[in-house]
């Protein structure tokens, strides 16, 4: 009985932790406003030392399809939402199945990214990394200079 009670307790433990993981169902477009004071998100609309990547400068005449196209392919990487001009691709780490958003907007030659994660405090630069990854990706594909 307690061997049942105690897997019974482990497993309403983990579908618990998987559950919080996941953070919020319906999420909005930020992709234009700054990061908050926690340390897990960057954009290249916050002006903040701590939170600001550099700009993307596209390639004249690209769309979003490749751009999406090479979001896609990164690891833990699914759609999320699209519009015209727009995407959300949400990236989801291996073991604790944690979502993080990497927001992407069309705004003239320019390319806005915004990536934050969606639950806890510190990402330990997890979104600088994947955003930065995601600059040398586009930069290989000729889709930003």
């Amino acid at each position: 009985m307690k061997k049942t009670l105690s897997l019974a307790t482990a497993g309403v433990a983990m579908i618990f932790a998987f559950g919080c993981a996941q953070g919020e169902d319906a999420v909005t477009d930020k992709s234009l406003s700054p990061c908050g004071d926690k340390p897990n998100c960057v954009s290249t609309q916050d002006p903040r030392e701590d939170f600001n990547v550099a700009p993307f400068e596209l390639t004249e005449g690209v769309s979003m399809a490749p751009i999406l196209e090479v979001a896609l392919s990164m690891p833990g990487a699914r759609l999320g939402d699209q519009e015209s001009g727009y995407a959300r691709v949400e990236s989801v780490s291996k073991i604790m199945r944690f979502v993080d958003d990497l927001e992407l907007r069309i705004d003239g030659d320019q390319l806005i990214v915004r990536s934050e994660s969606r639950v806890g405090y510190s990402d330990f630069g997890v979104n600088r990394k994947r955003v930065e990854a995601l600059r040398t990706a586009l930069q290989d594909k000729g889709l930003i200079k």
